[in-house]
């Protein structure tokens, strides 16, 4: 189900029409997908003109009681935007011709989308080795572009009209013919959003010389040819020429003109006022609703009795066109305006009744909400405050049940409170003394030096499963308070003391960037600005890219780890977007590298493993055991990354600086955790003194290892696996958890080759790091690694949100790619977080496998969701209710109801 999220606001918000494109595409409903290959699918906001509300002329046999709901005693009246996304379709054109002076070649890229259009560019010259970019010659920048550092240009493209007279966005480029260019490389961005496009998931690139025509990325010319050799002939200078040993013919440029198209989605603003007047004459409720949503409009509704808000069906009258849902609640089709601008419905509510709740239905896939939950409109005057929100409405109309218990709690005595209190106490201490027992078996175990695997295992889930029982003792403990109340509290209390390794056990962490994030030169900046974003979409971890400067713009071959100046931005940049972070209730991960840094200096014998900075180091910094770069230092402790010199943990000097910056990085930046690259090259027992030093309150490491084959064809047994996995979680002591690797790895084989009997081991578990350790489990389907434009293990294509809706719903802490929450997949990524928090399903949530065979999969977690993916057919079954909550292709999800 895609649930749109709103605000409450006063304003009144009324869309305007627009027209796009060169071929008069317009905007297609609800439609989210896309009809031709390499579209970008965009996030964006639309303008609304905001106009005060107004009452509608209606047909003869309402107009008077519409009129009286209207009118100024009514007691209550509220407008609520509401807030969803439609897709337009357009083009990205490329065009190379002569100029107005019909001498040099002229190179245009426009769109003929609106929007704040950027070409992010550069060049490549023909003696380059590798895919940096250059900035062009000061001839060639257009008016108006703007330097990015000292490897490309920002040139805004400016509004102008086809012939045909639709609006375009371009900008021409003119290639006088004054140096040797291989290539002109550039990506169109979206300044309003901060998207890109790129093509085919790369850099444009619009050869100049014939012999880069292999490259993937080309577009443009097809046939061989030299721009600079013709204008070399033209000039009568051919020295250019010689100089370059191309070994080819002179051939003519021929022009082109190229599209690629684009998708972008556009935020929709409508709204729905509510007014609400208590008839004098039969004490019964008068409640009007009113929205300016285009075509039929569906209200699904009910009442409620007390501040509950169990739904309840009410007594007829009801409006034309109801009909009842499911036995749980009332739909009704809202009566068209005159005119044909949105529509209405009257409703007539007896008296007695607390509220009115109800969701909008647009159709199968969209339904409108207040903030993620139920409108709640109060039908007493002497309650007459703002909306509330009430609980969640799924699709199948579930009405959340009334939890006498909690309600019970604090209504009793001292006398129980002391019994409970007594109760829970003894417990608590049994519990204690289980898991003491379980940690005097591990040792026992551990001193016989007896390959006894299975038995540890079961050891470490019991004691799991005795955490999270004592961690459910611990909340219901926890009297309820009001709002200002735990405000209060929370400033009274100090914050409990989080273990790195598992953090609350509700985290849901988002992957702030991708491997191109660091060419636009301020990605803090473009981050910044989807903080909130990310935050109301039920995030609580961000994940930000390496913040040191290094030899590799990317960040991942740090040099001077003081220095934050990186090709993301500068210390102070990097401040400013985790302050907003945590102003939108969100934690901050460093992405640190701690295996090795590259030197600033040669020693002697011209070999860079001298370092600078506050943290000079020598060469016994370095590990011994690495002929690349001399180091003095003893041996690795773990695999050497041999393209930059490994740090020697092994030296006090060395681990000491690391704890100094981390605990400085923690104090000055203001990070809350750690995402630890390559953990596999040291010993994990450093990461726990690492750890223990800079207490964050999250960390996670990349312990990335191949999995088991035979003949090319994935293993079924991944146990070795994931045991060297766990055992590297073992040696920082539980301080950190890693990325589930072995999920990934058998997700891949499962969904491409239809073999959804890979999602359960030989004991009917998960077979991946989950399955052993949930609660140290970071799942993921994708990184800058595996995805984005590098692609070294790139997901299965099509099967995306198969892979999102097994790792959302099941224990362990999920990890979402940042390239997928902003695309097609972001609505239904966002329901699956929702339905996950909702369900308050967390790291260690039980989870009991029902069906895994060829062509399905399905589970139940914490006996609160269900779950299947795969083309199968599956249904939950049992003495449990189950509600449908959402689906996509090949995957459904069900709440206990």
């Amino acid at each position: 189900m895609w649930t749109v999220r709103m605000e409450p606001m006063l304003q009144h918000c009324h869309r305007e029409s627009r027209r796009y494109g060169l071929k008069s595409k317009g905007f297609k409903p609800w439609s989210l997908n896309c009809s031709r290959n390499h579209k970008l699918v965009f996030q964006a906001r639309s303008f609304c003109n905001f106009r005060p509300p107004k009452v509608h002329a209606l047909r003869a046999s309402s107009t008077a009681l519409a009129e009286t709901v209207e009118s100024a005693d009514a007691f209550f009246k509220q407008t609520f935007p509401l807030k969803q996304t439609e897709t337009v379709e357009g083009t990205i054109f490329i065009r190379l011709d002569h100029g107005q002076n019909n001498r040099n070649w002229e190179l245009t890229v426009g769109c003929d989308l609106p929007g704040k259009w950027i070409l992010h560019w550069g060049i490549s010259h023909v003696d380059d080795v590798g895919s940096e970019w250059d900035q062009p010659p000061t001839e060639m920048r257009p008016p108006g572009s703007i330097p990015i550092k000292d490897y490309a240009m920002e040139t805004p493209l400016k509004k102008s009209s086809s012939l045909e007279g639709e609006t375009l966005y371009e900008v021409k480029i003119d290639l006088k013919p004054i140096d040797a260019i291989a290539a002109i490389n550039f990506v169109l961005k979206d300044e309003e959003t901060g998207s890109w496009y790129q093509h085919r998931g790369r850099d444009f690139k619009v050869p100049l010389v014939d012999y880069l025509q292999g490259d993937g990325n080309i577009v443009g010319a097809k046939k061989s040819f030299d721009i600079w050799q013709e204008a070399s002939h033209t000039d009568g200078a051919g020295s250019s020429t010689e100089s370059r040993d191309l070994k080819q013919e002179s051939r003519s440029l021929e022009g082109f003109n190229e599209e690629q198209p684009i998708a972008k989605q556009v935020a929709i603003d409508n709204s729905v006022t509510v007014s609400v007047r208590k008839c004098p004459e039969t004490a019964k409720n008068f409640l009007y609703v009113e929205t300016d949503i285009p075509g039929d409009v569906f209200i699904h509704w009910g009442v409620c009795r007390d501040d509950t808000k169990k739904w309840e069906i009410p007594a007829a009258p009801h409006p034309p066109d109801t009909i009842t849902f499911k036995d749980k609640a009332l739909r009704t089709r809202l009566q068209p305006k005159e005119g044909g601008e949105g529509c209405f419905g009257l409703f007539t509510i007896e008296e007695g009744l607390e509220g009115f709740l109800f969701v909008l239905k647009l159709n199968e896939h969209t339904w409108l909400k207040c903030m993620g939950n139920d409108f709640y409109i109060p039908l007493s005057s002497s309650s007459s405050f703002p909306a509330k929100s009430g609980q969640g409405l799924s699709e199948s109309a579930q009405i959340p049940e009334y939890n006498a218990e909690a309600n019970q709690e604090g209504e009793a005595n001292q006398e129980g409170e002391a019994n409970q209190e007594g109760s829970i106490s003894a417990l608590t201490s049994g519990i204690i003394n289980e898991i003491r027992s379980l940690v005097s078996d591990i040792s026992a175990v551990k001193g016989q030096k007896a390959k006894t695997n299975e038995a540890q295992e079961t050891i470490l889930q019991e004691i799991e499963k005795l955490a999270a029982e004592a961690y459910s003792i611990f909340r219901s403990s926890i009297p309820t308070f009001s709002e200002q109340a735990v405000v209060e509290f929370e400033e009274l209390k100090p914050p409990v003391k989080i273990c790195s390794g598992t953090g609350t056990g509700f985290e849901i962490l988002c992957q702030g960037f991708n491997w191109e994030s660091h060419k636009s030169g301020r990605w803090y900046m473009e981050l910044k600005e989807r903080a909130s974003k990310l935050s109301l979409l039920g995030f609580t971890v961000i994940w930000l890219p390496p913040p040191t400067d290094s030899v590799s713009p990317e960040g991942y071959m740090p040099t001077d780890l003081y220095n934050l100046s990186s090709r993301y931005g500068d210390i102070d940049e990097l401040k400013e977007v985790v302050t907003k972070f945590h102003e939108a209730g969100m934690k901050v991960l460093g992405d640190v590298v701690l295996n090795h840094r590259c030197a600033q200096y040669q020693n002697q014998n011209g070999v860079w493993n001298i370092y600078g900075g506050r943290l000079d180091w020598d060469e016994r910094a370095v590990v011994g055991d690495d002929p690349h770069f001399q180091g003095r230092g003893n041996k690795s402790s773990g695999d050497n990354f041999h393209a930059a010199p490994n740090i020697d943990h092994s030296q006090d000097f060395v681990r000491k600086g690391i704890r100094e910056w981390l605990c400085w990085l923690r104090k000055e930046i203001g990070y809350d955790g750690w995402r630890m690259d390559f953990v596999r090259g040291f010993w994990g027992g450093y990461i726990k003194e690492y750890l223990e030093a800079s207490e964050p309150s999250f960390a996670v490491g990349e312990y990335w290892d191949s999995l088991s084959y035979t003949y090319g064809e994935m293993d079924h047994n991944q146990d070795a696996h994931r045991q060297r996995i766990i055992d590297w979680i073992n040696a920082t002591n539980g301080n950190s958890g890693a990325f589930d690797v072995t999920t990934k790895g058998i997700l891949h084989s499962a969904l491409e080759r239809c073999e959804y009997w890979r999602l359960s081991d030989r004991k009917g578990k998960p077979p991946g790091v989950v399955g052993w350790w949930p609660s140290r489990a970071v799942t993921f389907i994708e990184n800058h690694d595996t995805g984005s434009t590098q692609g070294h293990w790139r997901f299965p294509g099509g099967k995306e949100m198969q892979g999102y809706a097994y790792i959302l719903t099941h224990p362990g802490t999920p990890a979402v790619f940042f390239d997928h929450i902003f695309s097609h997949h972001g609505s239904e990524i966002g329901a699956l977080i929702s339905i996950r928090n909702r369900n308050k399903i967390q790291c260690r949530s039980t989870i009991k496998i029902t069906k895994a065979e060829r062509d399905v999969y399905a589970a139940i977690i914490g006996d609160k969701i269900a779950v299947k993916i795969g083309p199968g057919h599956y249904e939950p079954s049992g003495a449990q209710s189950w509600s449908f909550a959402t689906e996509g292709k090949d995957y459904k999800v069900w709440e206990a109801s």
